[in-house]
């Protein structure tokens, strides 16, 4: 399959630092992130992908140690410095330049989280790699592109802006590659919902929504 998009550093330096402009609001954390986390007592997370880190923001906000990792040194920054403005979210997020294909965080995390990263590897490669960060007893959250069929059949990706099929899944295809002898399935939906674009015009999103939790006793800390 042709890939329309190489997604490696130099594709998401270009888009941060060229093809998404400077927002003047802050951006809101996923809703999809905010409804699964908010009954999870806090502990470690990783953001896989973290962009300009409002989930990363936002659970830091909540009480958690987060790890926020993008290959991307601009996102990176917009990260940081909206996070150094916000008091104690400035203090409990560590930033990460790192590729997600290569880097690897050395500790399980209590949280895994991934809000529609796409890195240069097979999408469902991805998130079985991050899966494997995941401490027993943890959670791992992955919210990405839905892949489906329009109502003639025709293959469509997950939004107007039509991310490559490689970059897109369903709920299923996710479900698929989580061993159900490791992990219980406590989320599994595609959704739609709509939000306004940079250029002031609503953007559909479709989206494939999975939380899972690793079974195995969680460590007493």
């Amino acid at each position: 399959m042709t890939q329309d998009h190489a997604f490696d550093k130099d594709y998401w330096d270009q888009h941060w630092e060229h093809d998404r402009p400077q927002a003047t609001a802050a951006p809101s954390a996923n809703p999809y992130l905010i409804r699964e986390t908010s009954d999870l007592a806090p502990g470690s997370a990783l953001d896989a992908g973290c962009g300009e880190g409002a989930e990363a923001i936002w659970l830091a906000s909540r009480g958690w140690h987060v790890t926020a990792a993008d290959i991307a040194a601009a996102a990176l920054a917009r990260a940081a410095s909206r996070a150094a403005a916000q008091t104690p979210a400035s203090g409990l997020v560590r930033w990460v330049e790192a590729d997600l294909t290569s880097w690897a965080p050395g500790t399980q995390y209590d949280l895994v989280t991934t809000n529609y990263a796409h890195p240069a590897m097979p999408q469902l490669a991805f998130y079985q790699r991050i899966a494997e960060w995941v401490a027993p007893g943890g959670t791992l959250l992955i919210v990405g592109h839905l892949h489906g069929h329009d109502p003639a059949g025709h293959d469509v990706a997950g939004h107007e802006h039509h991310p490559p099929a490689e970059a897109s899944v369903t709920a299923a295809d996710i479900t698929a590659v989580l061993d159900g002898a490791s992990w219980e399935i406590v989320t599994s939906e595609e959704r739609s919902r709509t939000l306004d674009g940079h250029d002031g015009q609503a953007i559909q999103l479709r989206d494939a929504v999975v939380r899972a939790i690793r079974l195995g006793q969680r460590p007493t800390r």
